[in-house]
């Protein structure tokens, strides 16, 4: 294995760049305060730009909320949202009349398609002790034919979803959190029926990688045509064919090849995301993805007309009772509560 199997090492920010069939990712850590009365932060939003708060004042973040942090009702259309919670939790409401509480290792899997609104809350349900939150949402695009799909909202529970124990030939343990696709023979729970990433032969993986000091990992060979990255997100350092890797940065990988990731001192958390690409024009503006500005203006045009279904709920931030434990309730009426 050559050094030219590393494509390329990016910093990362806020939000991180992400190769075709993925369009961004998101990674958002903030160390809440304990909550008010209201499950906002229980401290002074002085100094903060409410309704557009991305400075990290404090740790921390309103985002577009006022009094909850989070992401009040807002459209989409044409891709589908993948939320990975870590900490904390996220209140969700949508235009089918779908809603639920998630977190704890909890995945949601939002398939927009021709247009949904929804919102995704961050409560602070703790009002005794701080309410920290982290998670990554990853924007997966949806190729042409697909982007007038009917919405769909699932559920991928952390109790179901596949985790796996890699032991390394020196005994060291990396654990491997399979969202998408399949590693060593263990496959993921069924992503949404419509998304790029139910065809087997689109290789579509999403992974948390968890390494133990001086532990190694390796990835197995796909295809040439494969566009692989990790995110290495939390440690110290890794290495990868003898390259030393910082905390915080991207690493493109070649997906023809075995390649293997030796972890440093400490211990070390990475994203995985790959697939085959789509390979069709991109063009984006806000919530909007489609292949071209007309589409893009048909977009804007038609929730202008439509609301893209409208909005069920009594607020625009909606979220649950404090109390409320993690729970999905389907368009149809189907409720699962865990």
């Amino acid at each position: 294995m050559g050094k030219n199997n590393i494509l390329k090492i990016s910093k990362l920010s806020s939000q991180w760049q992400t190769s075709d069939p993925f369009i961004f990712c998101a990674h958002h850590k903030d160390a809440y305060p304990k909550g008010n009365g209201e499950m906002g932060p229980d401290a002074s939003l002085y100094g903060r730009t409410i309704g557009n708060d991305f400075r990290g004042i404090d740790g921390w973040n309103m985002y577009h909320g006022d009094t909850i942090p989070g992401f009040p009702q807002h459209p989409h259309r044409g891709f589908e949202t993948v939320t990975i919670v870590l900490d904390g939790y996220v209140d969700h409401a949508d235009s089918a009349g779908a809603t639920g509480r998630y977190g704890a290792n909890d995945v949601q899997w939002l398939t927009a398609g021709r247009g949904c609104n929804h919102t995704e809350m961050f409560p602070l349900v703790n009002t005794e002790k701080e309410n920290p939150l982290e998670l990554f949402q990853i924007w997966l695009n949806l190729p042409k034919k697909d982007k007038f799909v009917e919405p769909h909202y699932k559920m991928l529970w952390a109790e179901d979803i596949p985790v796996i124990n890699s032991k390394d030939n020196n005994g060291k343990t990396s654990t491997v959190k399979i969202i998408s696709g399949t590693y060593n023979g263990t496959k993921s729970l069924e992503p949404s029926p419509n998304s790029w990433a139910s065809k087997d032969n689109n290789h579509v993986r999403i992974c948390i990688i968890r390494m133990e000091p001086e532990a190694s990992i390796e990835l197995q060979k796909v295809s040439s045509t494969l566009n692989r990255t990790i995110y290495f997100y939390d440690g110290e350092t890794i290495r990868i064919e003898g390259t030393d890797i910082d905390v915080y940065n991207s690493v493109k990988l070649a997906g023809d090849e075995v390649l293997k990731i030796e972890n440093g001192a400490k211990e070390s958390c990475i994203l995985l995301l790959e697939g085959e690409p789509i390979g069709e024009p991109v063009v984006s503006y806000g919530p909007f993805v489609m292949t071209s500005d007309k589409e893009i203006m048909d977009a804007f045009a038609d929730y202008k007309s439509t609301g893209f279904g409208g909005w069920p709920w009594e607020r625009d931030d909606f979220v649950h009772p404090r109390e409320k434990g993690r729970f999905a309730r389907y368009p149809d009426g189907t409720t699962e509560f865990r």
